[in-house]
């Protein structure tokens, strides 16, 4: 039943919300959150033993049920969204917008959907979970998004209702091909899926990788995250990109890899091709940024592109280190969005060329901006080592005859994630102090859940062992 209140929890409380008042809808945001965190720490632990999963019948559609099933991987990413929403409801507790029992209703809701896509193990259920993920943050976007919020609500929704739309087609004509009593479960859709024709497995994986590409995003699917990061309040912003792109990894992984897998190694090579034409791509339209919630969305396209040329490496190394650094990016990207919250209430802008002298007005912001940076570019020690180094330990370990040049061209983005990076740093902590709304360095709510992050970065840099145990028998599943 644990996996049960992983989404039940979320569910009921956001429901709740929209009934209550501004303080009330706070504390029951932040203390069901911190409920869904105890249990998905308890999940994560249990499933160190062996996956643990819930299956009851679910009327009136045939072939499907409520089925769940927590892995190594799947507990892990419950485990990272349940970290990731305290910090997000600590964050807002002074700072709260216009209706903020409907706004945190929205984002609890949101909450609810994602882990049901991380438990799912029905495809039907799958599907209405992604959903439930994805319809709230539509309207957190379109409500209390910037002055450009319409335009790219829309942008936003073309893209992720169309990749919904085609994701539905696959899932339908999956199920159909083995009607009966178990039609929709993740069993099934395997058995159906690896015993298609050649030429079907290379449709049906055009059908699922692009629902999923859209969601990462994966190069050139990717047009939509820019726009939607740099309007999004930064709670929905942080929820996109530190949750809801592992949401795309995790259904490639659970939905594309084991389903067809014959077309999955035929068109490997092509889609290592997009993922690191994406990562330099990105990288270099991070340096030229001067706002900073573009340059982290670039940043995050580029970090993505380097998972998914992982993930198609087809090595145990590279999957185990997509794993690993899904969690971490997830923790590291948090921390990186909250410190641009709290600099463009500071400041006033998020313009780096109007920013500078943090680290003299504010040294624990500045602190923390440091360590986090140095995490986002994988510096030993931190968070961000182990698993990029994994990452690229696989992608050069791969059959590919271009494995040499994909590890090459990869590489380019640490060298120009450092530089990014650093200016950013530069620009921001250090050099003439200008003129601030506020001097006050980080409050007491907003030290809490920074101070949460900034451990994490630190004790899984220096001792990863517990990540990279919870994950390991997830990547040999993948790639036995």
């Amino acid at each position: 039943m644990s996996l049960v209140l992983l989404i039940l929890i979320p569910l009921v409380a956001g429901t709740l919300s929209f009934l209550g008042k501004g303080t009330q809808a706070k504390m029951l945001a932040l203390g069901s959150s911190l409920i869904t965190a105890a249990i998905s720490g308890w999940v994560a632990y249990q499933s160190m033993e062996g996956a643990l999963s819930f299956q009851q019948a679910w009327q009136p559609l045939p072939g499907v049920s409520f089925s769940l099933y927590a892995d190594g991987m799947a507990s892990m990413l419950c485990l990272l969204s349940g970290i990731v929403m305290p910090v997000v409801f600590l964050s807002l507790w002074n700072n709260l917008p216009e209706r903020p029992h409907a706004f945190l209703g929205l984002l609890l809701l949101s909450h609810a959907g994602l882990n049901g896509v991380f438990l799912a193990h029905d495809a039907l259920l799958f599907y209405i979970c992604w959903e439930l993920a994805l319809i709230p943050v539509y309207f957190l976007c379109s409500q209390w998004g910037g002055k450009n919020r319409i335009q790219v609500t829309l942008k936003f929704f073309l893209y992720t209702f169309a990749g919904s739309l085609i994701l539905l087609a696959g899932i339908i004509y999956l199920a159909s091909l083995n009607p009966g009593s178990s039609a929709y479960s993740w069993q099934s859709i395997v058995y159906v899926g690896k015993n298609l024709p050649a030429e079907i497995q290379h449709i049906l994986f055009w059908i699922l990788f692009i629902a999923f590409a859209i969601k990462m995003p994966v190069f050139p699917f990717h047009t939509w995250q820019p726009d939607t990061y740099e309007q999004s309040p930064t709670p929905v912003t942080i929820v996109l990109s530190a949750l809801m792109v592992k949401m795309g990894l995790f259904a490639m992984l659970r939905w594309l890899f084991p389903v067809i897998p014959q077309a999955v190694a035929y068109w490997s090579d092509t889609v290592m091709v997009l993922c690191v034409i994406g990562i330099v791509y990105a990288s270099l339209l991070a340096i030229v940024q001067k706002d900073l919630k573009r340059l982290i969305a670039y940043s995050s396209i580029a970090h993505m592109g380097l998972m998914c040329a992982a993930a198609f490496a087809g090595t145990q190394v590279g999957m185990h280190g997509l794993m690993v650094q899904m969690f971490n990016h997830g923790i590291t990207i948090t921390g990186l969005w909250i410190i641009t919250y709290m600099i463009e209430h500071r400041y006033g802008t998020r313009d780096m060329s109007q920013l500078g002298g943090m680290a003299i007005v504010m040294p624990q912001m500045a602190i923390a901006l440091v360590v986090l940076s140095f995490a986002n570019i994988g510096l030993p020690l931190t968070n961000g080592f182990i698993g990029e180094f994994m990452l690229f330990h696989g992608i050069f370990q791969s059959s590919s005859p271009y494995h040499i040049g994909f590890m090459v061209v990869a590489g380019l983005g640490i060298i120009l994630g450092a530089i990014y990076t650093l200016t950013m740093v530069q620009r921001t902590a250090f050099g003439n102090t200008v003129p601030l709304l506020s001097t006050k360095d980080m409050t007491w709510y907003e030290s809490i859940g920074m101070a949460a992050l900034l451990t994490l970065v630190v004790f899984l840099g220096v001792y990863p062992k517990p990540l990279l145990a919870l994950t390991a028998s997830a990547a040999q599943m993948l790639v036995p």
